[in-house]
This record gives structure tokens, sequence and C-alpha cells, in this order.
């Protein structure tokens, strides 16, 4: 059995939905945020950097969201390209854009206190260039799925990209709350039929309905309401 660390609507949602998808036979365990329990002494056992999430596998912490989904798909052999498959090259390529640039920029979007400190002027100024950074990376990958006979960033086969991809996107057009960078996925249509097919996964249904996330999951969403613990 896996042990998830989790808090509602944040990275282990990704985790959550890959081992929903699996099948697999998980656990979690809620991280409070809402008294920072990220920070505690606990937790940082766990992962140093006070990051959601961890997975126990093997009765060890692995963090960094890309690293667990990475583990659980060649563990399980599914969602994602064999080792000796030629595409696989292609799918971690995708896979460390999403980790190393996607997430990052969400990051730096979410928490600019963290990179530019609490000067207005540096804040916007950051703002502004993370925002077309962004968005500049949002258009190369409509542009590739777009030239796909399939839904999918590997054309029809379905992966923890796919899933990745998703949750960001939603995020995307609901944080940071006061000034959220997308009002919906109508400039980036092949990514909104990506979103669509994904959510159409009874796993990644499943992972919703436990963390309190309504329908539409992607295009438009709502924030969560989970049943226990905070999102923010």
């Amino acid at each position: 059995m896996y042990q998830l660390y989790y808090a509602p609507d944040n990275a282990s949602l990704i985790v959550r939905m890959v081992l929903e998808e699996l099948d697999a036979d998980y656990e979690t365990i809620l991280v409070d945020r809402s008294n920072n329990f990220q920070r505690s002494e606990e937790y940082l056992r766990l992962n140093p950097n006070g990051l959601i999430p961890v997975l126990i596998m093997n009765e060890q912490p692995i963090y960094e969201t890309g690293a667990i989904i990475l583990s659980l798909s060649e563990r399980h052999r599914e969602l994602a390209p064999g080792l000796n498959d030629s595409e696989r090259p292609q799918f971690l390529k995708w896979l460390f854009f999403l980790s190393n640039s996607v997430h990052v920029d969400l990051r730096q979007l979410f928490y600019p206190q963290q990179y530019v400190g609490e000067t207005t002027e540096a804040l916007f100024e950051h703002r502004q260039l993370t925002e077309q950074r962004l968005k500049q990376r949002l258009a190369a990958l409509d542009t590739h799925c777009a030239a796909q006979e399939g839904d999918y960033l590997m054309d029809e086969e379905f992966t923890v990209l796919d899933i990745y991809l998703a949750v960001m996107l939603r995020w995307v057009q609901l944080f940071p709350r006061e000034q959220c960078c997308l009002d919906g996925l109508h400039e980036y249509p092949a990514l909104r039929q990506l979103c669509d097919s994904v959510a159409r996964r009874s796993g990644v249904r499943a992972a919703c309905e436990k963390e309190g996330i309504a329908d539409p999951f992607f295009d438009r969403p709502s924030h969560a309401q989970p049943s226990e613990g905070s999102a923010t």
C-alpha cells in the first residue's frame, strides 16, 4: 500500500489521479495547510523543502511530483511508454518540460514574494514577465497537441503527462485568487480538448470526487470544497 501525504487541490491531486487510474492500493494522510503542517518538523523529515506531495513507496518518502508519477508509471508499467519504447525520449522531454518549466512558472506566479520579495514594483514586473512566459509555453503545448491525431500529448496514448498538464491548467484559472492568469481555455482549443478527454477518465473523476472538486474540473473550474483540509 502507498501512503500519500496530500492537501486538497495541491500537486498531490496529480498523484492521486495517477494512483486512481492505476487502481493502486493507497491511503491518504492530510497535510493541513491551515496550520502550516507542511512546515512542521514531522513533515520536514519527509520532505525538507516543505512542499506537497510526499508518497511513501517501499517504506521510503518520495517527493517532487514528476519523480513520483514517473516512478509509479514505471513500477506499474502503465501510463507511460516502456523503457525500450521509441517514444520514451519524447515522453521524458515533455515530463521534464512540465515539471521544470510550466510547474515552476506556476509557483512563481502563485508565490512571487518567495522570488522577488515584497516590493510592489518588483512584484508587478515579475507577474507580467511570468504570465508572458507561461502563456508562451501554453501556446507551444497547444500547437503541439493540435498537430496530433489523438487528444493527448503523446498523440492517442493517455499518459501521466496529460493528468499533470490538465491539473496545472485548472490551477492557472483559479490562482492567485485575486487575479488569476486565465479565464477559461478558449485561447488554447487543443489543450481544452485534452482536458475534456482527461475529465472523462474514471480515475480522474474519482480523485476529484474525493477532494471535493466539482465538474467541470479543468475548463472554467470552481474552487474545491473538500471535506477536510485546505487548498491554500
